[in-house]
């Protein structure tokens, strides 16, 4: 049986219509906010703007956000508040999926010594 989701990329992919980005999960951006309240906003409008776009590659994202990195492994860091935050995710293009994977601050993110397997 196929989920929701499949159902709708699958018409989406058929009748070539549009189908925003899904950010998984949302969630994860509001507990961390709740704890370092100075991210909320910026966190708040990196969610709007990507569960909005299109992308289907890393032109596309950086048309959008100029801050973006590649780090392999379908990895994409992006700076949060003037590099004041790391926000890692694993995004699908062919799905229209991202999937968070780290956000914290630019010194936690130093600390990670194998970004490509987060």
């Amino acid at each position: 049986m196929f989920c929701r989701l499949e159902i709708i990329l699958y018409l989406c992919a058929v009748n070539q219509q549009k189908c925003d980005m899904r950010v998984f999960s949302k969630s994860t951006l509001v507990e961390y906010y709740t704890d370092h309240p100075l991210a909320q906003q910026p966190l708040q409008d990196w969610y709007e703007t990507t569960k909005r776009a299109e992308w289907k590659n890393l032109n596309d994202i950086r048309a959008v956000f100029n801050n973006v990195d590649y780090v392999g492994n379908d990895r994409y860091v992006f700076n949060i508040k003037g590099n004041d935050y790391r926000l890692v995710v694993v995004i699908r293009f062919s799905k229209g999926r991202v999937f968070i994977r780290f956000i914290g601050t630019h010194a936690e993110y130093d600390k990670i010594t194998d970004i490509k397997n987060i």
